[in-house]
């Protein structure tokens, strides 16, 4: 299968990531949610990126770090393109090279032919940025 390269994406988008279990060196067998943190374009066009690990498990136990994206939020919510409440984990960063190696375009694809789900609202900047503080000093 060939190597495709993305556009260039933004920090704060939400996409559709096969995120490497254990740290790995290959794609998780499962897409899901990942919030882009950095986007380094040293190569551009070949974009790396900083994502963090998004799930819907457990997210009734936030941990330092951690921020919840909930459906009840319906404005986050809707803008974020989720199928359920997900938590973001500053503590499972892993930087990626923003191809179709590693991301994938979502089911229903809403906005076209790119991995993107959606944004982060600007409302829960604060929360964003407490979570990524907290991960950063422990």
């Amino acid at each position: 299968m060939v190597k495709h390269w993305w556009p260039a994406p933004e920090a704060g988008e939400i996409v559709w990531c096969h995120f490497p279990e254990n740290k790995g060196i290959k794609p998780g067998p499962k897409p899901r949610p990942a919030l882009i943190v950095k986007v380094f374009d040293d190569r551009a066009p070949h974009f790396i990126v900083l994502v963090a690990y998004g799930t819907s498990q457990k997210t009734d136990q936030l941990r330092s770090g951690e921020f919840l994206i909930a459906d009840r939020e319906v404005a986050a919510y809707q803008l974020a393109g989720l199928s359920y409440s997900t938590k973001f984990s500053f503590h499972s960063t892993v930087e990626l090279p923003y191809s179709s190696e590693w991301f994938k375009v979502p089911p229903g694809a809403p906005n076209g032919q790119t991995p993107k789900l959606g944004v982060l609202h600007p409302g829960l900047m604060q929360r964003v940025r407490a979570a990524w503080e907290a991960a950063q000093a422990s």
